[in-house]
């Protein structure tokens, strides 16, 4: 990004942030008028705490395929900017893990690390999640995430092993600059999980299976008044879809439907029956119940649906439209059922905003 696509950049966001935080006009352009002398030294500008903390929650408020933006101005931010080692970058993960989760009653939150500086990359955290299980490819398929087979590989080359199991944590892995990356494992105190159970079938138990409490997205950037963090992992709460009828039912994922309708006794012969869709429900029950049960946070899709009702009005209150895309606002279970699908939404990007980076490949390791 030029120099003069980062001033312009920066003067939207400053103008749109300090009104919103009830700035005078001429706050406003006196700091467009710092920010624009540091660009010219050194060809970009350090956001004030203020800026940081706001502008993260308004591009959570722009995120298009987000259903839980109702909360956005709830968001904690951490300020991780000044950490310069693997080691400390690892430790701030941790911190966060654990203040996010919260023992279960998950709390909003961001770690923000060195932006991109003169188009250099300062950290990268090469997990899709901070929390994701290991994909182990073998002659009899896939054992764990077949998601995360290629982050598995290169752990193991870097010499990580796991157990092997179904789900076993990945270790982080962290790169500074063009340096080699890190691997650091999650501390056993880091990481709660959920152990699936049906509140009516007693032979869920026999699958085994269980999920890690809170999703912490790692690999987009933050892209915030032309400066690009590209290490800001930020976390919700599940919403109950997202493990029920996608993590585990996806047939490119952990493909449980046909052994919860073999627990269910269903005719799987033809798919007229509609087991597919019986088994994906009691599926996304077992999940609500397990995660209420476990005092774990988590919303129904019929809720995030209204909250993201009310997201709407308050935002036309506060007379902003509200984008979105419904390819993704629309839950996977029961679209119909919901307002949003009824819906129709400008797929319009705005910024700030997170933006997807490119996925983990070996080769993604060199350079920026």
């Amino acid at each position: 990004m030029s120099a003069d696509q980062v001033v312009t950049e920066a003067r939207e966001f400053i103008q749109a942030c300090y009104a919103e935080l009830g700035k005078l006009e001429s706050e406003a352009e006196e700091r467009i008028r710092m920010i624009e002398e540091e660009i010219k030294k050194v060809g970009s500008y350090e956001h004030t705490l203020e800026e940081l903390i706001h502008g993260a929650r308004m591009a959570w408020r722009n995120s298009n395929r987000c259903i839980g933006r109702f909360f956005w101005d709830t968001l904690h931010v951490f300020d991780a900017r000044g950490l310069k080692t693997e080691a400390e970058i690892a430790e701030a993960l941790f911190r966060h893990l654990t203040y996010a989760t919260n023992g279960g009653k998950v709390i909003p939150a961001i770690t923000v690390f060195d932006p991109v500086k003169n188009g250099q990359r300062q950290v990268r955290i090469w997990n899709h999640q901070l929390i994701r299980y290991a994909g182990y490819e073998t002659p009899a398929g896939v054992i764990g995430d077949p998601a995360s087979v290629a982050l598995t590989s290169f752990c193991q080359s870097l010499g990580w092993e796991g157990e092997k199991t179904p789900f076993d944590v990945l270790p982080l892995v962290i790169q500074v600059e063009n340096r080699e990356p890190q691997w650091f494992p999650v501390p056993d105190h880091c990481i709660v999980e959920v152990e699936i159970e049906h509140p009516e079938f007693e032979s869920f138990r026999q699958l085994q299976l269980k999920w890690y409490a809170v999703p912490f997205i790692a690999d987009m950037k933050l892209d915030l008044g032309g400066v690009s963090y590209t290490a800001a992992p930020f976390n919700g709460w599940y919403m109950g879809t997202e493990i029920g009828a996608r993590n585990f039912a996806d047939e490119f994922r952990y493909n449980m439907l046909p052994k919860v309708a073999a627990c269910m006794g269903l005719d799987t012969a033809k798919d007229s029956t509609l087991w597919k869709d019986r088994a994906l429900t009691e599926l996304n029950i077992a999940v609500l119940h397990s995660y209420k049960t476990a005092g774990v946070s988590i919303v129904d899709h019929h809720t995030a649906a209204k909250q993201f009702k009310h997201f709407t009005e308050q935002e036309k209150d506060s007379g902003r439209e509200v984008t979105g895309k419904w390819s993704w606002l629309i839950p996977p279970l029961s679209p119909a059922a919901t307002h949003i699908f009824h819906t129709d939404y400008e797929d319009t990007v705005k910024k700030p905003n997170y933006f997807y980076q490119e996925p983990f490949q070996p080769t993604s390791l060199k350079g920026s």
